[in-house]
């Protein structure tokens, strides 16, 4: 296994930097911020941002060159995706959902007509896409979403409620799991629709988390009729669909990043404001615990494209990585705040705050990437099963 990137992986991570230092100007020296729809600001700034790396053609560097992409290699995506989590490069879904899952998944599964009108508009960064995953009663254990779609002549009649929708008040369209056919087995019946947000009968209500920003949505569906031409896949075999939509979350490489940003600044905000003198070398036995701890998250996420590279798909691999990288990130967090006693604990616009509340405020957001994605207990099950070779009871 190779462990370092080559001279030109390494001549493309410069020019990144570069533009990303450039771009985000000051937003740079705060990192850590991927999703740029917590308020109206930082949206329409990544949005802008979005559309800047359109123009430079780097908005779908894994995609093909002929559907719009820059056909980079394995390794190249990983340098443009562990810069953008350092440097904290924002997103409004149009990377994460639109270029990151469903328009590879047109790319496999897509008609020629799918594929000619959404994957320009996703390149472009025109349209902005969330997930219609997640129900009241089917978050780890999906298959069991009761969102019916019943065939109307060439429309389908959508009701129902999907729940937990990043970014849903902010997207144009939504790739949506329902179900087709209630008497078939929960993992059959199921087809794969895409709705635009525009349409009548959604109606989107914001969820609130506990830090206080709004990123989640509940979104309900009454009578929604979604043209047949905008199904992906057979009917009754999205679930096929959306399992090959879901294997393009893997390396979790950003997330890596990102945490080394911020032991970086907890490491120069703990030498400006000299704190926790009296239990000097315990902190700096745990902030090297922590620094130790990311650096095995990174050559974690380095095997998924060493894996990737070689051909082979990364399965409990996978599993592995996201479970750490993202319980990791809460014990940086976590450490961050006690760290600083109650001024750590402070919200964003206390004139005492930390950092401007960044830590307590990634104390608070770091919880949800646990449960996304798959939660960490339904994770710990796979690598059980998949990984050891464990039996299911």
């Amino acid at each position: 296994m190779e462990l370092r990137f080559g001279e030109k992986e390494e001549a493309l991570r410069a020019e990144v930097r570069k533009f990303l230092q450039e771009t985000l100007g000051s937003r740079a020296d705060e990192g850590g911020e991927q999703l740029g729809t917590r308020t109206d600001e930082e949206f329409e700034f990544a949005r802008e941002f979005n559309r800047k790396l359109a123009e430079r053609g780097w908005i779908a560097p894994a995609w093909p060159k002929e559907y719009g992409g820059l056909g980079a290699s394995i390794y190249e995506q990983m340098v443009f995706n562990e810069e953008f989590g350092y440097w904290g490069a924002p997103d409004t879904g149009t990377r994460g959902f639109g270029v990151g899952m469903i328009g590879p998944t047109l790319i496999i599964h897509g008609t020629e007509e799918q594929k000619r009108y959404y994957l320009p508009r996703i390149t472009s960064g025109e349209h902005i896409w969330c997930q219609g995953y997640s129900e009241p009663g089917a978050g780890s254990d999906l298959a069991s979403l009761q969102t019916r779609a019943v065939r109307d002549g060439d429309d389908y009649v959508v009701n129902g409620q999907k729940i937990w929708t990043t970014g849903a008040h902010h997207a144009d369209w939504c790739f949506l799991l329902v179900r087709t056919d209630p008497d078939a087995p929960k993992h059959k019946g199921i087809s794969f629709l895409l709705v635009d947000m525009k349409t009548p009968g959604i109606t989107v209500r914001p969820l609130v988390n506990m830090a206080g920003y709004h990123e989640f949505n509940e979104v309900f569906f009454e009578d929604v009729r979604v043209p047949v031409r905008n199904r992906v896949g057979e009917e009754n075999r999205g679930w096929y669909v959306a399992m090959t939509l879901l294997d393009f979350e893997r390396s979790n490489v950003a997330s890596i990043a990102a945490n080394q940003r911020q032991l970086e600044l907890l490491m120069q905000l703990w030498r400006e404001r000299r704190t926790g003198e009296a239990y000097r070398d315990i902190l700096r036995h745990r902030l090297a615990d922590l620094w130790v701890a990311n650096e095995t998250g990174r050559l974690l996420a380095y095997r998924i494209a060493w894996m990737q590279e070689a051909g082979r798909i990364p399965n409990y691999e996978a599993s592995v990585i996201k479970v750490y990288a993202t319980e990791l990130a809460q014990r940086i967090t976590n450490f961050g705040v006690n760290l600083f006693g109650p001024a750590g604990a402070l919200e964003p616009d206390s004139k005492y705050a930390v950092a401007n509340g960044v830590f307590e405020k990634g104390h608070l957001v770091n919880v949800a990437p646990t449960i996304y994605s798959g939660s960490s207990e339904i994770q710990r099950n796979i690598i059980a099963q998949r990984g050891l070779g464990l039996p299911r009871d």
